[in-house]
């Protein structure tokens, strides 16, 4: 891959010049400080998105006064705001647990952008069992909330946590089934190899969504798990201000409170990412011939050995198209809090445990039994198109093919070029006065 452009061999490109010490210490910070402007702007972006769907919904204009006429720095004149505030610890409160708690949430929705790529070879870790430790450091966040409600030293708080400890552990049962479901079609837990195998052929054909019922209706079941997950309403009964004044953050002021807000809607652009990634196409665009030269430009960057740029710009718009999906999806979430009513949290269990985890088991069977039976009676392993595996061997010959032919022009052309050196004739040329006569020009 290209030794520059690429993510993933960033480590290596660097190794190789400063030692493999200073080299990979730095290619890991570069990732880390990428990554944090990242978590630290989605929110700030969703936070305005916010108010301006919500305002919408409800016949407003939403904010038109800070950053201009749509209210651009609205999240960030918030944060400015939040700064000012005063840091305040009830005494009834355990100061260390009451401190500890925001940034527990926040390191837990920081850490999964770490395995989420965002484009092919541009992830910070390039796991093979990505979406296994995606879904295990996200569920992390729950200890945060928990232990903001346990050590606030209030009754709402602790009530709020206790609610979140339910719900979370209740939810993250048909979260992980559905998340499987695609993985029985694709039998990889590599993020980036699950978004490569949703290279189209022809429209949408290549999306695991659309590639049997099960993963279609799987789709829709995550996204309401994981709109729980992040404690979005209708599912918010930790933070039920109509019922626990403000739940298990009643007692946060300040730049700790907003901690909790920067981990949620982290949280939401990470599960809509993923989202993306496992029924959506990833960085995919849906339309065949786009997507083949998009990989197929992807591949080549692998085989050359030096800079590539067509694999940088086929890695950009992926990233573009990436985050779009989750953002569109982050919007979704947002359209349906200020369109649905909140539920009783007696509803919310019974939604989950009555109705999510059956469905969702049903659905990880039948997506083991579907490619068996398509098989049995059609002789084929997939309804739309090629199998997955043949389209992306396909698409790593062609790059192949079209590396060994620039690879050969290459040598040709050089070949030619010493061809030509060595047939020109030498040309030997005698110092002028030497063969100049007595009394020449030459001579004087």
């Amino acid at each position: 891959m290209s030794a520059l452009f690429a993510a993933n061999s960033l480590g290596e490109f660097l190794a190789k010049r400063l030692g493999e010490s200073w080299g990979f210490g730095l290619a890991a910070f570069i990732h880390a400080f990428i990554l944090i402007n990242v978590f630290a702007l989605a929110p700030l972006i969703f936070i305005w998105l916010e108010r301006k769907v919500s305002g919408r919904i409800q016949d407003r204009l939403g904010p038109t006064r800070v950053g201009g006429r749509f209210g651009w720095l609205q999240g960030l004149a918030d944060g400015g705001k939040l700064i000012q505030k005063e840091d305040l610890v009830p005494a009834a409160a355990d100061s260390m647990l009451f401190r500890m708690a925001p940034y527990i949430a926040c390191i837990a929705a920081f850490g999964t952008f770490m395995l989420l790529p965002f484009s092919g070879g541009w992830v910070a870790v390039a796991s093979d069992i990505g979406l296994f430790l995606l879904v295990a450091i996200l569920s992390l966040e729950v200890l945060g909330i928990i232990l903001a409600g346990y050590s606030s030293g209030s009754k709402w708080s602790l009530f709020g946590g206790m609610r979140e400890a339910a719900q979370m552990v209740s939810y993250e049962i048909p979260l992980a089934i559905t998340a499987l479901v695609p993985i029985v079609t694709v039998g990889s837990l590599n993020l980036v190899e699950i978004a490569e195998m949703q290279t189209s052929q022809y429209f949408l054909d290549g999306w695991l969504m659309f590639n049997n019922p099960f993963t279609f209706i799987a789709f829709f079941v995550y996204f309401t798990v994981a709109t729980a997950g992040c404690k979005r309403a209708p599912f918010d009964l930790a933070e039920a201000e109509s019922e626990l004044v403000g739940g298990f953050h009643t007692e946060y002021s300040g730049m700790r409170w907003s901690y909790f807000f920067m981990a949620e809607y982290a949280a939401m652009f990470v599960v809509s990412g993923l989202a993306s990634i496992l029924f959506l196409g990833g960085w995919n665009t849906g339309i065949g011939f786009i997507d083949e030269s998009l990989a197929i430009a992807r591949y080549r960057g692998v085989l050359e050995t030096g800079i590539y740029i067509p694999s940088f710009l086929a890695n950009l718009v992926g990233m573009v198209v990436f985050v779009t999906k989750a953002s569109l999806l982050v919007f979704v979430q947002i359209w349906i809090r200020w369109t649905l009513p909140r539920l009783r949290i007696d509803q919310v269990m019974m939604t989950c445990l009555k109705y999510l985890i059956p469905i969702s088991c049903v659905l990880f069977l039948g997506a083991t039994l579907w490619p068996i039976g398509l098989l049995k009676f059609t002789q084929r392993s997939t309804v739309f198109s090629e199998p997955i595996q043949n389209r992306i061997e396909r698409m790593k010959d062609d790059a192949q093919s079209e590396h060994d032919d620039a690879k050969k022009s290459r040598e040709d052309a050089d070949s030619s070029v010493s061809g030509a050196n060595e047939e020109r004739p030498a040309v030997e040329l005698a110092p002028a006065v030497a063969s100049a006569p007595l009394g020449s020009e030459g001579s004087r």
